[in-house]
């Protein structure tokens, strides 16, 4: 933690990963606590490709709560953003009084807070899931706050209480009215499966036309296959994919990941008006999948689609640097841009006519805008260096951010 004597002002700076869920999370019980229908399990992306940096400040010179997101000021008053600053507030308040703690933060004092995202926001890759972790993760180290994160976490964005945990965690539905034992759980940390892979197939960056809680709202009123999947079939998803990523089982896991992603998009075709969040291209890089898969007679890649058009694929380390020329062939990156595969570094490989000719699909050019190759990461940390705040000595943020 960090003080800056010319306001009087404490400040600490954390970061929080992605997540993508492998059995989704669709449809609320409760809107207002963000309760779901279903529980749901989901893969943390490693920070070092994916990540949302939020510094928050305290002072008693501050006048009000403010907050800047990806270099905007935003509205403090947006009511999950007060869900969550009231709910850390009233820890830290319980905190003190049961222990008799003094501390330098009063909790009458202000808050500034700046957060950026190294990743396209609102283009259905988990913005809001690393967003609100970090939010939460932040103010806690700030008040001093411990215990189950994960709860504040999901009043700012339902997924979120997953990205509160590294490796593969599960957010249990729960089954109180008032949602206390609907929370995260690591099942897996990040060092379990060290050959798995992830890569982001960026489709489009552009926001989508139809947000996940309006999306999930309708599902939720005119969706029965919506209720058939979380009464009857997630249940046992869940039990099944728990197993097969304790066993290390990729045919099993990629086939649950396969088929969940699939129902789920079904779900938002059964919703009334429909929901398109996959586009031409999603759905050539689902063809790809399975032909390719075919051609080997093997699982050995799989996809997911959360609410937008990006792939992220599955797969272990040995066989991604043919999967990524594969994509680079079928879906030729423009030779004068810029680099097509970010992230972890990818070695070569050749691909056999063979392949080639077995997945037989049409080539795209400029289908996929880049590819992010990362791998199973950790949950969220603090930044020990002072150097790397958002925030200046005032309080305000950096010309930079």
């Amino acid at each position: 933690m960090q003080e800056t004597s010319s306001q009087n002002l404490t400040m600490i700076t954390c970061t929080a990963p992605v997540n993508i869920a492998v059995i989704k999370y669709w449809g609320k019980r409760h809107e207002e606590l963000i309760l779901p229908i279903n529980s749901s399990l989901s893969v943390t992306l490693h920070q070092d490709q994916l990540k949302t940096t939020t510094t928050v400040a305290c002072s008693r010179h501050f006048q009000e709560d403010r907050i800047w997101l990806n270099g905007k000021e935003e509205d403090i008053n947006q009511p999950r953003i007060q869900s969550c600053l009231r709910e850390i507030r009233r820890l830290a308040r319980k905190r003190r009084s049961d222990e008799d703690l003094s501390n330098d933060i009063s909790l009458a004092h202000r808050v500034h807070i700046c957060s950026v995202n190294n990743f396209p926001t609102a283009a259905g890759l988990a913005s809001s899931a690393a967003g609100y972790a970090c939010l939460v993760y932040s103010l806690s180290r700030l008040f001093g706050v411990d215990g189950e994160l994960s709860l504040v976490a999901r009043q700012g964005s339902g997924s979120a209480c997953r990205s509160m945990y590294g490796g593969f965690v599960q957010w249990k539905m729960g089954e109180r009215q008032d949602g206390k034992d609907s929370l995260a759980e690591q099942v897996e940390p990040e060092s379990h499966w060290p050959e798995l892979r992830v890569l982001v197939l960026v489709v489009s960056a552009e926001r989508k036309l139809v947000g996940s809680t309006s999306g999930m709202q309708t599902s939720v009123k005119t969706s029965k296959l919506l209720k058939h999947r979380a009464d009857c079939v997630v249940p046992g998803r869940m039990e099944e994919m728990i197993s097969a990523i304790q066993r290390r089982d990729f045919a099993a896991f990629g086939e649950l990941t396969m088929k969940d992603s699939n129902q789920f998009h079904a779900t938002c075709l059964d919703t009334y008006p429909p929901i398109f969040y996959l586009n031409d291209i999603s759905q050539k890089v689902i063809s790809l999948v399975h032909r390719y898969n075919q051609h080997y007679q093997d699982t050995r890649v799989t996809y997911t689609f959360d609410a937008g058009p990006n792939a992220v694929i599955y797969t272990l380390e040995d066989h991604v640097p043919e999967f990524i020329q594969v994509v680079r062939y079928f879906f030729p990156p423009e030779t004068n841009g810029g680099e097509f595969v970010k992230g972890l570094p990818v070695g070569p490989a050749s691909l056999s006519e063979d392949l080639k000719t077995a997945i037989g699909l049409e080539p795209v050019p400029k289908g996929i805008s880049y590819i992010i190759s990362t791998k199973v990461g950790p949950g969220p940390c603090v930044v020990e260096d002072p150097k790397l705040h958002l925030l200046n000595p005032e309080g305000l943020p950096k010309k930079s951010t």
